[in-house]
């Protein structure tokens, strides 16, 4: 039987018009994205506790920074989509449609984005060219 949500309250970045369904299937990406469980960013009510035993969350509760730094990384990535991506798409004329820019892109299943470091066997150029790199020429003076 199919699980029903109730209609979301407290939207402020996600659009007015989405349902409890399109909601939860949107947190779910991004808890998967970013390697985490709802109440990361949603605070416990102690005093309503669920069939389980553990206290039910409260989705329209912004007490916790995590939730306000969620909502400025969604309203970062939207713009950078709209602002940014669309536009190198339109200027390489690409065939195809520019790769889903997420969580996930930068995040890769962690709370705290990873520093990205360039692999020293690929540095600027890419990897050496089989046989290894051709002797540079002499210089002149």
């Amino acid at each position: 039987m199919p699980r029903s949500y109730p209609a979301p309250t407290n939207l402020k970045v996600l659009p007015k018009d989405f349902t409890g369904q399109q909601v939860h299937e949107t947190m779910e990406g991004w808890a998967g994205s970013l390697g985490v469980h709802c109440d990361t960013c949603h605070t416990a009510d102690p005093k309503n506790v669920g069939p389980n035993g553990r206290p039910r969350l409260k989705f329209d509760d912004d007490s916790k920074p995590e939730k306000q730094m969620a909502r400025i990384m969604y309203t970062m990535t939207e713009d950078m989509k709209k602002n940014y991506i669309a536009k190198v798409v339109e200027m390489d004329k690409m065939d195809s449609p520019a790769p889903p820019l997420t969580c996930g892109t930068c995040h890769r299943g962690h709370l705290d984005p990873e520093e990205f470091v360039i692999p020293k066997e690929n540095g600027p150029g890419g990897p050496p060219p089989p046989g290894g790199m051709p002797p540079m020429p002499p210089m002149q003076h």
